[in-house]
């Protein structure tokens, strides 16, 4: 049934990951907020003159982005450089980078089970996670970062039997806190904790590992100091405890949510594999001892208790618990797969459940909302779910390969419409607002309008700064020669002439300054 080699693995892995992660990476506009943002500051850092510092210290619409280290940012810059400013150059990295994530996550399962097959389910998981797969896609950094971590992992295990691969180790430490910051003090403390664990406190005394730190963390500690050294107590304040610490206890632009926010997204979203998780779950706590046990219940217990402890909540916050995940439910398919005779009647019924939403979806997407593709997607959903469903009744394990068949085409079709980013329908399309804003106002000029928020992905799109004012400021804007995106509601306060309206697009009016 499975009768490739580690190497023909790994290649299937990688070609069937690039594939999903790259197909139709630029059909949808940028998402606000991080995508927007991130755009920006790689093509402010593009635009820089050779010779400037401005890499070093990059900018968000002119002024200093103390944010984020830039990383990912340059290396956005340079596929600009390379392609262009737009949505595929912009996605392209992050997407290319969590993609390695699943033949990465192979390997780590094969040192960690020593077996194939766990360790080939366990990637296939990952493989097949809408989370993963949708915002891998996206500019933001979330999925490079996991990817580091797991060539952390796959570095320390190898450490355990040759000495040199603990570099890799220092390495991957500096490579995340070059691209999410201090997260790395936590992906770090769950590291200590599995080498404490697992009885491999030698690798401390390795001095491979410490050359490796001071490779991989002295770039990083360098850019902090040139950053402090440059702008002063400034942006310690902002990088450090607004943007950092300050999320453990407070809850950031109004991000929050409850204790069990993130189990929330966990069953939102993770269908149908968080079926498989809890026997995977139970089979590593019964081997705690083992260091696949052990890393499966550190790295979930740890990760998901900080997250959901802290005061500021957002979705792509659990991104990286999803490799821990992914290994206890490869555990307990291959657990499955092994078994002469199993009984899961319960999950074959929670299948059937799930293919009369795959119904739901064919009516919607033909009834109402016409997407072809979304209805092909509907009816993929529902034929894989009712065989899988019917072979799980029947004590069939051949379920297995026709849910990673089924789920993997499920993400290929959402994949290839325009649905995939959803969050673009709860807004006005900035698109057409931006062009309209391109046609009339020169580059970098603020423009005041009566939307609610700034949007940076309209910042980025049109290349000005669009700010958020109430209705009694705006009109002083206007007299003060300022320009105007109102909405038709505010466009009956404004004392205006004919002349002074430039456009109107999606429900808003471009407004001229009065001239004096």
């Amino acid at each position: 049934m499975f009768p490739y080699r580690d190497k023909e693995w790994l290649l299937i892995l990688l070609i069937c990951s690039l594939v999903l992660w790259l197909i139709f990476l630029g059909n949808s506009p940028l998402r606000d907020w991080d995508e927007g943002t991130v755009a920006q500051v790689a093509r402010e850092i593009w635009r820089a003159p050779l010779g400037s510092w401005h890499w070093l210290y990059p900018t968000l619409g002119g002024e200093a982005y103390h944010n984020k280290p830039p990383l990912m940012h340059l290396l956005i810059a340079w596929t600009y450089s390379l392609g262009g400013v737009n949505e595929w150059t912009t996605r392209l990295p992050g997407a290319v980078l969590t993609a390695l994530g699943v033949p990465l996550l192979y390997l780590v399962g094969n040192l960690l089970f020593q077996q194939n097959l766990p360790a080939l389910f366990a990637a296939l998981v990952y493989l097949t996670m809408l989370p993963v797969v949708r915002h891998g896609r996206l500019a933001m950094l979330d999925g490079a970062s996991i990817s580091f971590f797991l060539l952390l992992l796959f570095c320390l295990l190898k450490a355990r039997h040759h000495h040199r691969w603990a570099v890799g180790v220092g390495v991957c430490l500096g490579l995340i806190t070059l691209t999410k910051g201090m997260l790395v003090l936590l992906l770090a403390g769950i590291v200590g904790v599995f080498v404490f664990a697992s009885q491999q406190l030698i690798l401390i005394k390795n001095r491979y590992l410490w050359i490796g730190i001071c490779l991989g963390i002295f770039p990083a500690i360098a850019w902090y100091l040139a950053q402090w050294q440059h702008y002063g107590s400034n942006f310690l304040e902002v990088n450090l405890q607004a943007q950092t610490f300050a999320r453990l206890g407070q809850s950031v632009e109004g991000n929050t949510g409850p204790l069990w926010y993130y189990l929330i997204e966990l069953l939102k979203y993770s269908f149908p594999w968080l079926l498989f998780w809890p026997g995977g779950f139970y089979l590593a706590w019964k081997k705690r001892q083992t260091s696949w046990g052990s890393l499966i219940l550190i790295g979930t217990t740890i990760y998901l208790g900080t997250i959901s402890l802290m005061t500021t909540k957002l979705p792509w916050y659990v991104m990286p618990v999803y490799p821990f995940l992914a290994l206890a439910i490869g555990l307990k398919l291959s657990d499955i797969w092994q078994q002469t005779h199993f009984r899961a009647r319960i999950l074959g019924y929670f299948l059937f459940v799930i293919a009369i939403a795959g119904i739901g979806g064919i009516v919607y997407f033909t009834i109402g909302d016409y997407q072809p593709v979304l209805i092909a997607m509907s009816i993929v959903l529902f034929i894989t779910m009712s065989i899988s469903g019917w072979l799980i009744l029947a004590s069939d394990r051949r379920f297995i390969p026709v849910l990673f068949a089924g789920m993997y085409l499920v993400l290929f079709l959402l994949m290839s419409s325009k649905s995939w980013i959803w969050e673009l329908n709860e807004n006005f399309a900035v698109k057409p607002v931006a062009e309209l804003i391109r046609n009339h106002v020169p580059p970098g000029t603020i423009i005041y309008t009566s939307f609610a928020y700034g949007r940076p992905s309209l910042d980025f799109y049109c290349d000005c700064k669009v700010m958020p004012a109430n209705d009694l400021v705006l009109p002083k804007k206007l007299t003060n020669n300022a320009y105007l995106l109102v909405n038709k509601t505010t466009l009956k306060t404004l004392n205006l002439n004919n002349n002074q309206i430039l456009g109107n697009v999606e429900d808003f009016s471009l407004i001229a300054p009065s001239i004096k």
